[in-house]
């Protein structure tokens, strides 16, 4: 049986989602903390874990941080739970690799929904890539690697701005539609959530300085690297 732990404080809604989960068929297992959850996670490792954000303790974004650092769980599914409307959390959350993330207060419907969307894409996946470097004007991207440089000089992306680079890098001259662009990036069709894009393309700019410039906005449909 597929095991997901969700760490979540608020007794109610833990209970809430464990009940869901285990009439959808999934076994479930919950925690009030990152303590507690670290120390069952020694010793059986879930499918997928819900990870809610404000937590006592390590807040969910370190403990994203920490599963994504460690080797044994660097792929470990995760779907963050988020305040309604907090827009920075998404940002954050997806940007440090959570594989999706659902705003409080959900139903239990789209709960399992996205449970299942999520283990479908972790169990089928992409298949392995060749190494490749890509080269545009100023920008070098080494995928083997997974470096970035401009000019030469290296540049620190976040997780995402790395894919959202790699996806123009691909695509090169081409008027890409925002939904898109998310959809390959974010791997979910995050209906509404064009802001998160607009915010990674402003961000990638920034740190690619004057070759930012080659990003470009393409009215009413989306974004392109170069003419």
């Amino acid at each position: 049986m597929r095991k997901v732990f969700i760490v979540e404080d608020d007794e109610d809604i833990r209970e809430i989602v464990l009940y869901s989960l285990r009439s959808a068929g999934f076994e479930g297992v919950g925690f009030e903390n990152g303590k507690d959850f670290f120390a069952e996670l020694a010793k059986h490792q879930p499918t997928l874990v819900l990870l809610d954000i404000m937590l006592p303790g390590d807040d969910g974004l370190s403990i994203l941080k920490r599963l994504r650092n460690a080797p044994k769980t660097k792929k470990l599914p995760v779907i963050m739970l988020t305040a309604k409307g907090s827009e920075f959390d998404k940002v954050k959350g997806l940007d440090m690799g959570a594989d999706d993330y659902i705003a409080k207060p959900f139903g239990v419907t789209e709960l399992i929904s996205r449970v299942n969307a999520v283990l479908r894409r972790s169990v089928t996946g992409e298949p392995q890539e060749k190494d490749e470097i890509f080269e545009y004007k100023d920008i070098t991207l080494d995928t083997a690697r997974r470096t970035v440089s401009v000019n030469g000089e290296n540049i620190t992306l976040t997780y995402k701005e790395y894919e959202l680079l790699l996806f123009l890098l691909r695509n090169v001259g081409i008027a890409l539609e925002r939904a898109k662009i998310i959809n390959a990036v974010w791997d979910y069709d995050f209906e509404g959530e064009s802001r998160t894009l607009d915010m990674h393309i402003r961000s990638l700019r920034h740190k690619l300085g004057a070759t930012g410039e080659h990003v470009k906005t393409v009215r009413n449909v989306g974004y392109k690297l170069g003419e």
